[in-house]
């Protein structure tokens, strides 16, 4: 199904036809991972640039990022394949690691937030895209019917994810900006 370019941009536009193409292909695995750390880099790039540069910021962000997503797709799984699945929803671990990941393809634009004008927008802009594909590949990868559903799986998941990762650094005595 395409190479690599091809699937993180079809993934970038929300088609879920490629969704359901990296699901079942295992080889995937390794590009999935590959756009999240891509996607987790961009934010530690445009994170680290927010004093300044500075290198420690953009290993801390680009971590708590991809900490982060981590925590995300175990949570999507244990919520949506366990606690709210449907009478179709058929899911491991690696065809969710596979739809997920490609989920963060529009994460990569968050490199762009090293121009301090644009910081706050671009950030933004990426998260909600990267929002609207999990969404779609949440529901494909747990076969929901419903968008509804994947919505709100992907709400309460990020919600715990997201509180998780910043009690955490909190409790590390890191600033959370």
């Amino acid at each position: 199904m395409g190479t690599f370019a091809d699937r993180a941009m079809g993934a970038a536009v929300l088609d879920a036809s490629t969704y359901e193409a990296v699901e079942v292909e295992r080889p995937a695995t390794r590009q999935a991972f590959l756009v999240v750390l891509l996607s987790s880099i961009a934010a530690g790039v445009g994170g680290g640039s927010w004093d300044g540069p500075n290198v420690i910021t953009l290993a801390v962000v680009s971590g708590a990022a991809l900490l982060t997503w981590l925590t995300w797709a175990a949570l999507i799984l244990y919520v949506g394949g366990v606690v709210f699945p449907t009478r179709n929803t058929r899911v491991d671990f690696g065809q969710l690691i596979r739809t997920i990941g490609f989920a963060a393809a529009p994460g990569v634009i968050q490199v762009f937030a090293v121009i301090p004008s644009i910081r706050i927008p671009v950030f933004i802009a990426a998260w909600l895209w990267m929002l609207a594909a999990m969404v779609v590949a949440i529901r494909q990868a747990l076969d929901y019917e419903s968008t509804w559903r994947a919505l709100g799986v992907c709400a309460v998941t990020m919600a715990v994810a997201l509180s998780s990762v910043i009690a955490v650094a909190l409790a590390l005595g890191m600033p959370v900006h």
